[in-house]
């Protein structure tokens, strides 16, 4: 048996058990085709994306791959009823939608009707559960060490708690990069591998070479540290000037940045004042601060900064803590085929330990 053959890769009809993440700003058609056309499984990211832009980027992925591939979104994007119609009408090719606050139950009922698999993102057990109780297909576990907003629990003990909570299979996120991570992965439970930085630092990556730069230049994990200065809530990222001083500002100072950030996310999106004021209070209810509601676009166009302008010391680099050891630019064929090949020879050197067929804590299950 095929040790990295998975029911990911049966579920979503890929090579290799490898997701690439959506990644706002940068997990695009180029990015998204060739993770797919290298064996593994790419997500467009539709949450920083117009109705039209994303129409635009589905069909380039389409035009450029032969392979299904998939889309991620939110429920409290200005356009989600677009975007949710416009998946559905490419149901032949978009395999999975992925998401963080996700649909309701009637929502995801109709991706599964469709056949659109439901592959959340989640980083607490309790939400992995939730996620599942809505009819979650497959579940992503990131833990604190992924990149973006993070939680506080570290991959290898959120992993196992996960995986002993829910019956569908996991995928492991935060802390991935190389073959020996999914040889972990699998050695754990899960399916497979889901990695935003490492596929973020390829040569299809679309960020400008100036923020790669500065990705390449960290080495010290822990100047990649989570901050609530962005939106209010735990975010990791690369330390940089604009960092310190969101920080250093005061709440009062956030809340300015805050709302010009909300603003100029307005004018990207085409949101109406009135959509966004229901946008507002439809954040109210599901229990955020006011503060935190208004902080939200801030994320978004910090972001947008380092990654479409290329100035990377006037925004956020969101990035896992994995950055510190990536030191190249792979092409994404190249960087797929290097880790199934280490990924293989951990496998391959496991099954030949002796031990193995003896002690349960050195077998691999696929």
């Amino acid at each position: 048996m095929n040790a990295l053959e998975t029911p990911l890769t049966r579920l979503l009809g890929c090579r290799w058990p490898i997701v690439q993440t959506a990644m706002g700003w940068v997990a695009d058609a180029r990015l998204v085709a060739a993770t797919c056309n290298a064996g593994g499984f790419g997500f467009l990211a539709a949450a920083t994306m117009s109705t039209e832009e994303l129409a635009r980027q589905i069909d380039a992925v389409r035009g450029a791959t032969r392979e299904g591939f998939g889309v991620n979104f939110h429920m409290f994007q200005p356009n989600a009823r677009e975007v949710v119609a416009l998946i559905l009408r490419h149901r032949d090719r978009v395999r999975a939608v992925s998401y963080g606050r996700g649909p309701d139950a009637a929502t995801i009922r109709r991706f599964k009707d469709a056949g659109v698999l439901c592959m959340p993102t989640v980083g607490a057990v309790k939400h992995a559960v939730k996620a599942v109780q809505l009819g979650a297909d497959l579940v992503t576990v990131q833990g604190a060490e992924g990149g973006g907003h993070t939680g506080a629990v570290p991959t290898t003990l959120l992993l196992p708690q996960v995986l002993d909570a829910v019956r569908v299979p996991v995928v492991a996120a935060g802390g991935f990069y190389d073959g020996r991570g999914l040889a972990a992965a699998l050695a754990f439970g899960a399916a497979g591998v889901a990695m935003g930085t490492r596929f973020l630092l390829t040569q299809e990556s679309p960020v400008p070479r100036a923020t790669l730069q500065r990705y390449l230049e960290v080495s010290d994990p822990a100047r990649i540290r989570a901050s609530k200065a962005v939106d209010g809530l735990p975010q990791r990222m690369i330390d940089n000037p604009l960092l310190v001083r969101l920080e250093r500002g005061g709440r009062l100072h956030r809340l300015l940045v805050a709302l010009g950030s909300a603003w100029r996310w307005r004018a990207h999106t085409g949101m109406s004042l009135a959509q966004m004021m229901r946008t507002f209070f439809a954040a109210l209810a599901e229990g955020d601060s006011a503060i935190h509601t208004l902080m939200a676009a801030n994320a978004p166009m910090l972001i947008r900064r380092a990654m479409v302008d290329g100035r990377p010391d006037e925004g956020v680099l969101p990035a896992g803590q994995v950055a510190a050891l990536i030191q190249d630019l792979p092409a994404v064929a190249e960087l797929v085929a290097r880790i199934v090949r280490e990924a293989e020879q951990r496998l391959a050197a496991l099954a030949a330990n002796p031990q193995a067929s003896t002690n349960p804590l050195l077998k691999v299950v696929p």
